[in-house]
């Protein structure tokens, strides 16, 4: 059923068949190409923006078109198309193989297969309810931070949503389609007390329709609902914050969210293309210790629903659990098909693009820490004096040096073993494999974050899941406003 609605509205209503599919292909082989492949999609969206209790701005937009790829060794020929239609991508084609001009000529497999893979349901967020439902839904949720307490000032809401239909044809036999459908929530809200202002955000994403949000419960409350009392909570919280101290201080990270940090510090070091062209501290490291041996860090691209989930790749791979560091040692790459080739391994299933028009390169998907053995009471009460941080915001990350710096959205002091004083201002300052190999203890309470992440590389943005359970580093550097005097 699935396959016949992709069918439909990418190949027959372009009128083109698979017979066309393999014709194109066939094109690739004038010239001596390695690999060409093709990227149908089709991807329908909304965006709903709700500032100060008004509707702001609705946008409803339509993208279609195909990227072509062509590779001879190390180069790489890449065109696109907002046309679905034969002379359209035969066009293309011929531009992709002029960029990587050869003598030869190469036959192309003919053992195409085509399977169909979707979550399960033909989801459409866009259809699942009414517009008024959705008008609705904001307004509510406007109302839910507003009533929660009397200094909410502002609330800023987004909604979007996605249907997402492609068909990835190959030269290496290669011809699978797909169903994506993704949603993601976002709620920022203002407080004031006493002319002070902070701010707090939350939400959340998945690959299913809006009803997600509504029918799906955490603490008592539909996740619309939990999500905008978690905005109103940090924001309050912010509000009786201290300045942070600076220093060199043990530090617990908490579950969830926080494994932010293990994608940026990490996860982008860990990926292909970054390790085949000398640029990330991990080049050269396969087989080497690059962090405690307590710690194993996956990518995971099979978690059903999660945002960052894929049941394909880009490319037509299928979507894997890969296990990147296992004990400490580092295992393995994150690769597309171009870079495993050119590194002699094979690809795990990590060629994303954002769009038909960009081409596909390693990225993660959902990254995490896998569990260990604490409680995370226990942690906490290892340390007499350091930090707790619960959430982490913007940061900026050197994948050559590992070098990288965050800064906390919600962090408190611990004293004597116990989760004390709220503090703003504090920085992280340290280094992917140095703090890696500080890890000391990791807590039982693996989570992952609730679909906020976007990821971005080169210019392109996608969605991804971060995760890991609560853990100690023994000593991080802390940036802050306020020297301490009592470690």
């Amino acid at each position: 059923m699935t396959k016949n609605i992709i069918n439909q509205d990418l190949l027959i209503e372009n009128n083109l068949n698979k017979s066309d599919i393999f014709s194109l292909l066939d094109q690739f082989s004038v010239k001596n190409i390695d690999y060409g492949d093709l990227f149908f999609q089709s991807n329908t969206s909304e965006n709903w923006i709700l500032e100060d209790t008004i509707i702001k701005d609705v946008s409803y937009n339509i993208d279609q078109g195909v990227g072509v790829r062509g590779i001879a060794g190390d180069k790489t020929g890449f065109s696109y198309t907002n046309k679905i239609d034969y002379d359209s991508i035969s066009e293309s084609i011929k531009t992709a193989r002029n960029i990587t001009f050869e003598k030869n000529s190469q036959k192309i497999k003919k053992n195409f297969q085509h399977s169909c893979l979707n979550f399960g349901k033909n989801l459409n967020p866009l259809t699942s309810i009414k517009n008024k439902e959705k008008i609705d839904f904001l307004k509510r949720i406007n109302h839910i931070a507003r009533m929660t307490d009397k200094r909410v000032k502002k609330v800023n809401i987004q909604l979007n949503g996605q249907y997402e239909k492609i068909i990835i044809a190959a030269t290496d036999g290669t011809f699978k389609s797909d169903i994506r459908p993704f949603i993601r929530l976002s709620i920022g809200v203002l407080v004031e007390q006493n002319g002070k202002y902070e701010s707090g955000f939350s939400g959340g994403g998945a690959r299913n329709d809006y009803n997600f949000f509504i029918k799906n419960k955490k603490n008592g409350l539909n996740l619309a609902e939990f999500w905008t009392k978690e905005a109103v909570r940090i924001a309050l919280i912010n509000l009786s914050a201290v300045s942070a101290p600076a220093g060199l201080f043990p530090v617990v990270l908490g579950p969830g969210w926080p494994g932010v940090l293990l994608h940026e510090a990490i996860g982008h070091g860990l990926e292909g293309d970054f390790n085949r062209k000398k640029t990330s501290i991990f080049h050269k490291k396969i087989g080497e210790v690059v962090a405690s041996e307590i710690c194993t860090i996956v990518d995971d691209g099979t978690l059903h629903g999660k945002s960052g989930s894929i049941l394909i790749d880009d490319e037509g791979t299928l979507g894997k659990y890969n296990i990147l560091i296992k004990n400490g040692i580092l295992k393995k790459y994150m690769q597309d098909k171009i870079n495993a080739k050119l590194m002699n391994t094979k690809p795990t299933g990590n060629g994303r693009r954002e769009s038909y028009n960009c081409l596909p390169m390693p990225r993660m998907t959902s990254t995490y820490m896998l569990p260990g053995n604490f409680l995370p009471n226990e942690i906490i009460e290892s340390i007499d004096y350091g930090l707790y941080i619960a959430n982490l915001s913007g940061g900026q990350v050197d994948i050559t040096t590992g070098n990288f710096v965050f800064s906390t959205s919600e962090a408190y002091l611990i004293k004597k073993g116990k989760i004390n004083t709220p503090i703003k201002g504090a920085t992280i300052i340290s280094s992917a494999i140095e703090t890696m190999k500080k890890i000391s203890m990791i807590g039982n309470d693996l989570k992952l974050d609730d679909g906020m992440g976007m990821c971005s590389k080169d210019g392109q943005n996608i969605p991804v899941n971060v995760g890991q359970p609560t853990l100690k580093v023994d000593e991080m550097i802390i940036g802050g406003t306020k020297v301490a005097t009592n470690i």
